[in-house]
């Protein structure tokens, strides 16, 4: 079996679950950016940093819960 053919595999079986995680990057990098941007404009540079490392946890938390919600 080649390699694109395994990826494609991958891809196929876990589609819902990368679309998931692709929505949630594009939703925090976009909020943490746009609070930086009009709301905390005069924060230091390592609390952007900070709240876009946030967002490692914060994925967790949104896959357990998602988890969670789907067997109830």
């Amino acid at each position: 079996m080649s390699l694109a053919d395994r990826l494609r595999d991958h891809a196929s079986e876990h589609r819902q679950g990368m679309l998931y995680d692709l929505m949630f990057a594009v939703v925090w990098v976009g909020v943490v950016s746009i609070l930086f941007d009009f709301v905390f404009v005069s924060a230091p540079t390592w609390a952007y940093y900070l709240f876009m490392v946030a967002g490692i946890p914060a994925y967790f938390g949104f896959v357990f819960s998602l988890g969670q919600a789907k067997r109830q």
